[in-house]
């Protein structure tokens, strides 16, 4: 993806309602919605629905992560790529080549099929805390299982802002990279490890940065929204 970096904003607060507030408050701005955990548990198919009923030019990814065995994975990206309505979903890259493959051959045929990500290493984790799971430094572990994704066909990866270079130098340029823990105006870092400005951000090729708290937590995220969008 060699076009401008977009903006994806975290969906993470603590009612369906507080997040369909923030999504009316920034309905004119072009920009993706995450989805995550929490809301999709609580909310279901509808609070994608209910994104779209208020601008149907929104994108979504639904951020699960998918990590099972391999037919499980493939048969719930199958259910995700029916719904017509998500944009991009992920998997773990760590499940491996064969259920990475194996979703990308379940829904290859499915039209208007999602972007599919893989995610290499959590920005939660520092390097100590990643190499004692995966025995690898991050740097290392994060190319290798991005290098497996594209092997694999899957669209891009999730990393941290440090990991994008280097993954697109290994991989393509066109290897989509999504980075979350991205605090734009250089804001608390929260419990994220591997956190990065805009500058950054830029300077690394990502191509769609996260941005949750910084933008639902102000008093006027749409301004926070406009400032970022003009910034990248």
């Amino acid at each position: 993806m060699n076009n401008a970096m977009k903006l994806c904003v975290s969906l993470d607060l603590p009612t369906a309602k507080e997040n369909l507030e923030l999504v009316q408050a920034i309905k004119d701005y072009d920009v993706w919605l995450k989805v995550g955990f929490r809301s999709y548990i609580r909310d279901g198919k509808k609070f994608l629905e209910d994104i779209k009923a208020i601008n149907p030019n929104f994108k979504i990814f639904l951020d699960l992560k998918l990590y099972d065995i391999p037919n499980t994975m493939a048969d719930a990206a199958e259910e995700i790529a029916k719904f017509g309505i998500v944009d991009m979903f992920n998997v773990h890259a760590s499940a491996g080549v064969k259920a990475m493959s194996t979703v990308m051959n379940r829904i290859k045929d499915i039209p208007n099929k999602p972007l599919v990500l893989a995610v290499t290493a959590l920005t939660s984790f520092d390097n100590d805390s990643f190499k004692a799971i995966y025995n690898e430094d991050i740097s290392s572990k994060a190319t290798q299982f991005a290098k497996d994704t594209h092997n694999s066909g899957i669209d891009g990866v999730v990393c941290s802002a440090f990991e994008s270079l280097d993954i697109k130098n290994n991989t393509s340029d066109e290897f989509i990279t999504l980075c979350p823990g991205i605090r734009p105006f250089g804001e608390d870092a929260g419990d994220q490890q591997r956190v990065a400005d805009i500058p950054f951000a830029k300077e690394n090729k990502v191509d769609f940065i996260v941005v949750g708290r910084p933008i639902y937590k102000a008093s006027n995220p749409s301004e926070v929204v406009e400032k970022i969008l003009s910034n990248i």
